[in-house]
């Protein structure tokens, strides 16, 4: 059954429906490592009036030594019940990121089977720049059932990437940006080459976003895709630094109707750290 659920929803629209019962708004802010600011501190100073603050640091697999891999079915089950999140709820996911980190936590939640969830066009800081209601006080969420299925076709993992050097089944779109795709900038993170994978195409992430952080129109992110040397046709499979960027892409993906796509969740964190893994540069 395709998917066919709106993946935007409009400030005007959730402000219209803050006080759905079925609806659950998700704050799903999160900063690159380097930044300054912290998302957490910054929800409990300020959020849209109902929100629960997802931690994508938290909400992963912890074991793991890359950044915010995917967590077990149980984790996300436990976690979504705890935020008050479950079966039948329509979500609403924004951020209040230079990231468009909602990109991620709706790529999360529909991997593990919750398909009705929309991402807040324009985030936080349209919805500020709009005045409308804030609040600082965190609701208290009443524990909802969360039933966790999930659908191992929307992650890729390294063996796979590697195979993919040799069968090229699957086209790879890295949401770095440039400078970091060519190799001309070095890695924020320590210990890692530059460059990336080799046969990919680079498509910025925020060429797909317009300059107020609300994403363009379907025409245009076709365009974006296709310019970076894209079949729309093929398979894709989006990479980015570590999984937060390359959920942009598959959102992008979503609202141009591509359907056969994939992300990569060690990203850029896996593959520039690996000893074995081969590097394309400019």
């Amino acid at each position: 059954m395709p998917d066919t659920t709106p993946a935007l929803v409009s400030t005007e629209w959730l402000h219209t429906h803050l006080s759905a019962p079925d609806i659950r708004i998700v704050d799903a802010t999160w900063h690159m490592p380097a930044s300054p600011r912290d998302a957490r501190t910054e929800y409990g100073e300020a959020h849209i009036p109902g929100a629960v603050f997802f931690d994508i640091n938290e909400i992963c697999d912890l074991e793991n030594p890359l950044p915010h891999m995917l967590p077990s079915a149980e984790k996300m089950s436990s976690r979504m019940r705890k935020l008050g999140i479950g079966d039948g709820n329509r979500v609403i996911v924004y951020d209040n990121s230079d990231v468009r980190s909602a990109a991620r936590v709706w790529f999360m939640l529909k991997a593990f089977g919750l398909w009705d969830v929309a991402i807040l066009d324009g985030g936080f800081q349209k919805w500020k720049a709009e005045r409308r209601t804030i609040e600082d006080i965190p609701p208290i969420p009443r524990m909802r059932h969360f039933t966790a299925r999930f659908n191992t076709t929307m992650v890729r993992d390294l063996d796979h990437m590697l195979e993919n050097l040799d069968t090229g089944r699957e086209q790879v779109a890295d949401a770095r940006a440039p400078g970091r795709f060519s190799g001309a900038e070095p890695e924020p993170r320590a210990d890692m080459k530059s460059g990336a994978i080799p046969g990919s195409h680079n498509v910025f992430f925020r060429n797909l976003l317009n300059e107020d952080g609300t994403f363009k129109s379907p025409e245009d992110i076709r365009v974006c895709f296709e310019a970076a040397g894209l079949d729309l046709k093929k398979p894709i499979v989006t990479s980015c630094g570590s999984g937060i960027t390359a959920s942009v892409l598959m959102l992008g993906l979503h609202l141009i109707g591509h359907r056969e796509n994939a992300l990569y969740d060690g990203s850029w964190s896996e593959w520039g750290s690996h000893p074995d893994t081969p590097v394309e540069t400019a």
